[in-house]
């Protein structure tokens, strides 16, 4: 019953919801989820401390970059209300929009491929943070 009440705690956010819905697609840094939710580095990196402590995110190191990941043995919990999640995301405009700008983003290449490039050269005239 914990790990239920842990993952509701986790999904009664908004950016957290938008978080996890991306990083079901690919792993991420904060400087592209950051692009692409349209938030502050602080914003992305506080929410993403809060699912890590909660075991919803796990990290891996890249060079510089800290690339954040759905874990690979999430909780049954966890598993059950992405796919909930994933069934949403038809029905929600921001989800779908938010997938379709980390397509583009990734352009068919994972996230460490677009690091391997040049680290966050994010298509933006946005002056983006360092990633963390």
């Amino acid at each position: 019953m914990e790990q239920l009440l842990t993952v509701y705690k986790c999904f009664c956010d908004e950016t957290r919801l938008r978080i996890l819905n991306l990083l079901q697609v690919s792993p991420l840094c904060v400087c592209h989820l950051q692009h692409l939710l349209e938030v502050s580095q602080v914003n992305v990196s506080r929410h993403l401390a809060y699912l890590r402590k909660h075991g919803m995110v796990e990290t891996t190191r890249h060079q510089n970059w800290t690339i954040y990941a759905i874990p690979e043995t999430a909780s049954v919990e966890l598993n059950r209300n992405l796919s909930c999640l994933q069934d949403l995301i038809q029905e929600e405009e921001t989800f779908r929009k938010d997938r379709s700008a980390l397509n583009d983003l990734l352009q068919e290449r994972d996230v460490r491929d677009v690091l391997e490039g040049g680290g966050c050269s994010i298509p933006s005239s946005q002056t983006l943070s360092p990633p963390l």
